[in-house]
């Protein structure tokens, strides 16, 4: 039976950045993953390296790490990442939302995001199409973008140069804890063994971790985005509403019955080929990977409201994606206490694409025994065994 250091389960972008970098340290690593490479979140997304999405503290921290790790990857991995930093705005058209947005952005400058508000007229200097309606934006001039599937074919090339192995098509059906190592046993019936095991596995790590007992709250999040046809450029940054943060954040805010349903919130942003990706939802719908024609109206309708251009615009395609939230609203990245040598990186909802490079720096760190380069206990998977505890405790002296 062939033997791993690591075996990672899942192909996607933060399964290959964690694989990739275990390679470089002289791990001997295999990959398995259930489809094909890219078949899930990560090829059904945008592209951003948005930070001034991640709330102030660990999450806007890890991406200013990961941004850095992205220039690097560009200059070393040997391939062209499609990686541009245009910089990012996120408008405000809502009087009750002004407030929210400028707490929340001083909150990012107090630890070192590159961020300030524009006024009307700087935004239009910025965004000479932006409507009248809008009141105010954020201007973040770091923010940066790459093309996931040039991200995750330089990562595959580059862990081969290491030794990394990768075997698709093999779902996962059991794990095994023996001795000191794991078994991990996939559908076709091979099977591995491994000193160490990663779930990766995105919106499908809930099933993965009860193999070994670990009750991992992990629901997959509907995103549905538009795809125009491919146009000049139409200003100068990629572009954000005060809703996209809402609802990422504090979805109570949200007045409108159909924008808070679908978790609506508006997202713009310019691909290299120059067609434009516009959203998106937030949405609790299982599996269900389908379009809806509610949400392509309610996009577009916003779509127009911020940029009357677009209404000349054709809409060439829509898609949808399936992100993994975690319902405490925190990423998942840690060993399972009750498991050792099991390892677990998901949680990460939309911000996976951004905090890729730096997850799998944490994990590698981790799995080698460092200390990592970042405080992270409040995300390892412990909070969900500690939990259950105090949830039995709780009931056991209910009984007295």
């Amino acid at each position: 039976m062939p033997f791993y250091d690591v075996v990672v389960i899942g192909g996607g972008i933060i399964g290959l950045s964690t694989a990739f970098q275990l390679a470089q340290r002289k791990k001997k690593v295999l990959v398995l993953e259930q489809s094909d490479v890219g078949s899930g979140t990560s090829g059904a997304c945008d592209h951003m390296i948005l930070l001034q999405s991640k709330l102030p503290g660990l999450p806007l921290k890890m991406a200013l790490l990961s941004l850095e790790m992205y220039k690097a990857w560009q200059r070393d991995l040997g391939e062209d990442l499609w990686f541009e930093t245009r910089g990012g705005m996120i408008l405000v058209d809502k009087e009750e939302h002004l407030p929210f947005m400028e707490r929340f952005v001083a909150e990012q400058e107090s630890i070192g995001l590159n961020v300030t508000m524009l006024d009307k007229k700087q935004i239009r200097k910025k965004q000479p199409f932006v409507s009248e309606r809008v009141l105010a934006s954020t201007h973040c001039p770091d923010d940066s973008q790459i093309d996931p599937f040039c991200v995750l074919k330089a990562l595959l090339n580059a862990g081969a140069r290491f030794g990394m192995e990768l075997k698709k098509f093999s779902k996962v059906v059991a794990l095994e804890r023996s001795s000191d190592h794991w078994r991990v046993r996939v559908q076709n019936e091979n099977e591995y063994e491994a000193q160490v095991v990663v779930c990766a596995a995105g919106v499908w790590s809930r099933e993965v971790c009860k193999m070994v007992g670990l009750e991992l709250p992990i629901r997959p999040k509907r995103g549905q985005i538009l795809v125009t046809e491919p146009i000049e450029p139409i200003g100068e940054t990629n572009v954000w509403d005060s809703d996209y943060i809402i609802a990422k954040h504090v979805s109570h805010m949200q007045k409108d019955e159909t924008a808070r349903r679908l978790g609506l919130g508006f997202a713009m942003s310019k691909t290299h080929p120059g067609n434009y990706l516009v959203g998106s939802t937030r949405e609790y719908v299982g599996f269900d990977k389908s379009t809806s024609l509610e949400a392509f109206i309610a996009i577009a309708k916003r779509l127009v409201e911020l940029f009357p251009i677009f209404k000349n615009v054709r809409i060439i395609r829509t898609f949808a994606g399936l992100r993994p939230a975690c319902e405490d609203g925190k990423y998942v990245i840690g060993e399972d206490p009750e498991n050792p040598g099991f390892f677990v990186a998901t949680g990460h909802e939309g911000d996976g694409i951004a905090l890729a490079p730096i997850t799998g720096a944490l994990m590698t760190q981790l799995i080698c025994g460092e200390k990592t380069s970042l405080a992270i206990d409040e995300l390892s998977p412990a909070r969900f065994r500690s939990s259950k505890k105090q949830e039995q405790s709780t009931v056991e002296r209910g009984r007295f």
